[in-house]
């Protein structure tokens, strides 16, 4: 995608340091100055894997966060088990996915000054408002549940919900 520039600047009033149609040496011969730009690929390298994996962790982990948060609005109670455990545990990662997207956002924000890169196709940068939106709707889900029940469902299955 990003490749390298170049550009050759050869006219003899070219460059920060011409002077009177001479190069920056004064010597009357026109010197070639090579000025090479290289953008970082991001679609290329570790980085450009770790943005993906998040992009598409973060994309199922949302939805997934959603669902449990309409069950625990309607019911009271989080996501059942499971066979083995499998739908709970997903439930749990994806909280723990969505808090490390945010994490790393905030990190990145402090850090540069803006959020996380947009990814490859856009989906990091997606992902990344996702994110916040759904910290936004647990925090909604979970105060209210906290007014109507008193309490939250504690993180593992118990009596109250799949006794």
């Amino acid at each position: 995608m990003a490749s390298a520039l170049t550009t050759l600047l050869t006219s003899p009033g070219a460059g920060p340091h011409a002077h009177n149609g001479r190069n920056w040496k004064g010597n009357g011969h026109v010197r070639s100055l090579s000025v090479t730009c290289k953008a970082k690929d991001a679609e290329s390298g570790e980085s450009g894997a770790i943005e993906f994996a998040a992009a598409v962790g973060g994309l199922v982990a949302n939805p997934v966060i959603g669902v449990s948060l309409y069950a625990l609005k309607t019911t009271g109670c989080g996501l059942p088990p499971g066979p083995g455990g499998s739908i709970g545990a997903a439930e749990g990662v994806s909280y723990l996915v969505v808090a490390g997207i945010v994490g790393w956002s905030l990190y990145t924000k402090v850090r540069t000054g803006s959020g996380l890169p947009a990814g490859p196709y856009g989906l990091l940068g997606a992902v990344e408002g996702l994110s916040y939106l759904t910290v936004l709707a647990i925090a909604v889900v979970f105060g209210l549940q906290f007014l109507d029940k008193g309490s939250l469902p504690g993180p593992l299955p118990g009596d109250q919900c799949f006794g």
